[in-house]
């Protein structure tokens, strides 16, 4: 069953999650020099994982269809070979944006897979988690 959120209040929502996505050092320079067949990955990347978090009540069952505010998708390295992404959701609902920020650090990560994939398959996305939610009845949450 969905949970009714009907007659909840809108307040202002907002979520950040993070994925990281480790591979070679090859695959990272060919990345940071957008030399990959497929072009730059970080364009696609961050438009994919904003294009998903949009579609999030599409692709997650019961999550309800949000009016999002604003997504935003950046990129750093974290470490040689170890790239992090985040994603930030914003809304002003009667519920989350947690599984709309999820999602677009998700599909993001995804989406360097798929851009880096013919130069190396043994690309790994290691994590994908909330870091911090704020609004609503719960408040502010963040990742210890």
């Amino acid at each position: 069953m969905m949970v009714d959120v009907g007659q909840k209040p809108s307040t202002e929502r907002f979520a950040h999650a993070r994925a990281f996505v480790r591979m070679s050092a090859a695959a990272e320079d060919a990345l940071r020099a957008a030399t990959l067949a497929k072009g730059d990955a970080f364009v696609a990347a961050q438009l994919a994982g904003i294009m998903a978090a949009k579609q999030t009540a599409q692709l997650i069952p019961l999550a309800h269809p949000l009016p999002l505010a604003c997504v935003d998708v950046t990129f750093a390295w974290a470490e040689r070979g170890l790239l992090q992404i985040d994603a930030t959701a914003s809304t002003t609902a009667p519920t989350g944006v947690e599984m709309e920020a999820m999602t677009a650090a998700a599909v993001a990560a995804l989406t360097v897979y798929d851009m880096a994939k013919a130069l190396e398959k043994g690309i790994v996305i290691e994590s994908i988690r909330l870091v911090e939610k704020r609004g609503g009845k719960g408040g502010t949450w963040r990742a210890p």
